[in-house]
């Protein structure tokens, strides 16, 4: 067997890496809140963003953080680009087809199942061709033990990120469930690596060696896990900009609100509702039979003066729609009618269906008998 250091550079690997998984387990899971209150092409792109961020930030780049601290000695260790891309590819399809499958189920329990199932096979799959992936003279094999245990903690590291992104909401939570999650990956990732057994091939030579195909880490590991970093900086901008999971459920709300209560063709009666212009609302020939046509009458009991019904002008003359004025009042719907000729005491007082004070007549001025013509 051939000798090979995990921790090259001591705990700087390990600990970027946790670093890393963590901070792409956070993105990941903000992207996953937007996605739980969107529907339709909103939701699939949020959960699009939470793939990248969990596929890409959150595993692939662990692994091959901890990877740059794999070293063996006197080798030099490259990598096949093709692989390497494909491991990343298959995280980040992975962990979206498991994100969707969870949040269309509503967090349900077979959903979340075979979801977690999905997830962690690929994130076994990615980690064990990134190691294909790797050109060098000598031979690879697994402990069989080691090989199964860390297939277990990627089914469970898999199924707890989706979980946790179905019932994660706050900060802090979200910040917990991101350090636990990327204690998970990093656990996966180093039993992968001690199950690996390299070995050496005496039937190498020095120009095969050099024939190897492969790119270094430093030409093509590092520029890679840069653009991702860079990737994960405009992707924590969006989630700052965009509204939360609450905001969202409000706007749709408020939406629903004004589709519903400020739709063509309905009108607003006195308890603020929306009803439809009906037939019977109208007397032949167009005219309104009772209530004013598209309106409810109004309700009776005490209304303030911000009850939606109508509005009046203080200045007596009411309807029979309870829009009568008085006073002070604005007979804001509740208001009793006034007297036919405008001139009773209509409307309700500020509103409370007290009456307002009588109208004096105005003075007339009859012409004396005795003036002649053109005398006034």
């Amino acid at each position: 067997m051939v000798t090979v250091h995990n921790f090259s550079y001591g705990l700087v690997n390990p600990a970027l890496g946790y670093l890393m998984s963590c901070l792409g387990a956070f993105l990941g899971l903000r992207c996953v809140t937007r996605a739980r209150a969107y529907t339709g092409s909103a939701r699939i792109r949020w959960v699009i963003l939470a793939a990248i961020a969990l596929g890409a930030a959150g595993i692939w780049s662990m692994h091959f953080i901890a990877m740059l601290g794999f070293t063996i000695p006197g080798q030099t260790i490259l990598y096949n680009v093709p692989l390497t891309i494909v491991s990343m590819l298959i995280a980040i399809v992975v962990v979206g087809i498991g994100l969707y499958i969870v949040i269309a189920g509503q967090g349900g329990w077979r959903p979340l199942v075979i979801g977690g199932a999905i997830v962690g096979i690929g994130v076994a799959t990615m980690h064990y061709l990134g190691m294909e992936a790797m050109s060098m003279p000598d031979t690879m094999s697994y402990n069989a033990p080691l090989f199964a245990l860390s297939i277990v903690i990627a089914l469970v590291a898999g199924t707890a990120a989706l979980w946790a992104g179905t019932r994660v909401r706050g900060i802090g939570a979200t910040v917990a469930a991101s350090l636990i999650m990327g204690v998970a990956v990093s656990g996966m990732h180093y039993t992968g690596m001690a199950a690996m057994r390299v070995h050496a091939d005496a039937g190498l030579s020095s120009g095969s060696m050099a024939s190897m195909g492969g790119a270094s880490a430093i030409s093509f590991i590092v520029p890679l896990l840069a653009g991702i970093s860079l990737l994960m900086f405009g992707l924590t901008l969006a989630i700052t900009l965009s509204p939360s999971e609450a905001e969202i459920h409000e706007d749709a709300v408020l939406q629903y609100r004004m589709d519903t209560e400020f739709a063509p063709g309905l009108a607003v009666h006195s308890s603020g509702a929306e009803l439809p212009v009906t037939p019977a609302t109208r007397a032949p020939g167009g005219t309104s039979a009772g209530p004013r046509a598209g309106r409810a009458a109004p309700r009776g009991g005490g209304g303030d003066a911000f009850t939606p019904g109508g509005y009046a002008n203080g200045n007596g003359g009411g309807n029979a729609n309870g829009n009568a004025n008085g006073g002070y009042g604005n007979g804001y719907g509740n208001g009793s009618a006034g007297g036919a000729g405008g001139n009773g005491a209509g409307g309700g007082q500020f509103g409370r269906d007290q009456p307002g004070p009588a109208v004096p007549p105005l003075p007339v001025r009859r012409p004396s008998r005795d003036a002649g013509p053109g005398s006034r």
